[in-house]
């Protein structure tokens, strides 16, 4: 088997291999392919597997003897379904494994807006501490997440992961999901409820046609004052100059963002000059072990798709 990688920088780095996939063939790493250059580089390829890849008619069209193509993500939009029913190509997505990693980010980040700990850090390295007059200096204003609100938008996985570690700050915690689920400690509420009664907003529903844009400038609007506003979700989600607006007039109390609409960030990305905005580069799925984790996925798919009992299809 000929396995192509279009996209092998997106996961792999020199701790995580691809080692793994050596078992099925003869494998062959692009960093990170234009999208001019695919067609070629899976001219002979039986197995493809990409992250954010575009696989359509054009990048495939010399791909004569694909058969499979892999995911390293859960959301294939990237990949022209109807192309591949078409042509008897078996399209595989890898899911849940990134919650643990998710939850986790997105609580180290609550916690550096209440905290302060770069900036106390940095207080410290710059040897402020040394001449200080007292053994706490009070210099940036610290509060306890202990019977604050946190609205959850989204529990599905990654969602009842965050209500988790909230409810283990002592947090009382709302949600709103298209759906009822019943979770212990978690009360379901409206949008508008959620956007009224939130300390913190953290988002993570996925990006579809009823979430694109649901937190512009109405929503922010009927946040309460003060309010942290939380995106590990998709940047698609909200609207950057709405936010960006809602920070600097001080509405918002706060902003952590680990997703963009246009990744990587644009050079006149509005959120670079906002107020109490703090940005990570979409690396909240990603630790050693959440790639890791993926990796295996991937593999165990390519495995199972190749004993005739594929998992994890998405056509």
């Amino acid at each position: 088997m000929k396995i192509v990688l279009t996209d092998a920088q997106t996961v792999v780095d020199n701790i995580v291999s691809a080692d793994i996939l050596k078992q099925f063939g003869e494998v062959k790493e692009y960093g990170l392919l234009p999208y001019e250059q695919v067609a070629d580089a899976v001219r002979d390829a039986d197995i493809i597997v990409c992250n954010k890849t575009l696989l359509n008619k054009y990048s495939l069209r010399f791909a004569k003897n694909l058969k499979y193509i892999g995911l390293f993500a859960t959301g294939y939009n990237n990949i022209d379904i109807d192309y591949c029913n078409k042509n008897n190509i078996t399209v595989c997505n890898a899911g849940s494994y990134s919650t643990n990693a998710v939850a986790q980010h997105t609580f180290a980040l609550i916690l550096e807006h209440f905290n302060k700990t770069s900036q106390y850090n940095q207080y410290v390295h710059d040897g402020k501490w040394k001449r200080s007059p007292t053994f706490s200096p009070f210099v940036y204003p610290l509060n306890e997440l202990a019977g604050k609100t946190i609205g959850i938008v989204g529990l599905g996985a990654i969602g009842q992961a965050v209500a988790k570690i909230a409810l283990a700050f002592n947090m009382n915690v709302i949600a709103y999901n298209r759906s009822q689920k019943n979770i212990a400690g978690v009360t379901q509420t409206s949008f508008d409820e959620l956007l009224q009664k939130s300390d913190i907003i953290s988002v993570h529903c996925p990006l579809n046609d009823e979430s694109k844009n649901m937190f512009n400038e109405t929503s922010f609007s009927k946040m309460k004052q003060g309010a942290l506003f939380v995106n590990t979700a998709r940047g698609g989600v909200m609207s950057e100059t709405d936010l960006y607006k809602y920070l600097q007039n001080g509405h918002l109390g706060g902003a952590c963002i680990d997703t963009l609409t246009v990744e990587p960030m644009e050079e006149d990305c509005i959120l670079m000059n906002a107020k109490n905005c703090i940005m990570t580069p979409h690396i909240a799925w990603a630790p050693v072990e959440t790639r890791q984790r993926l990796m295996q996925i991937v593999a165990d798919n390519i495995k199972n798709f190749l004993n005739n009992s594929p998992t994890n299809v998405v056509n």
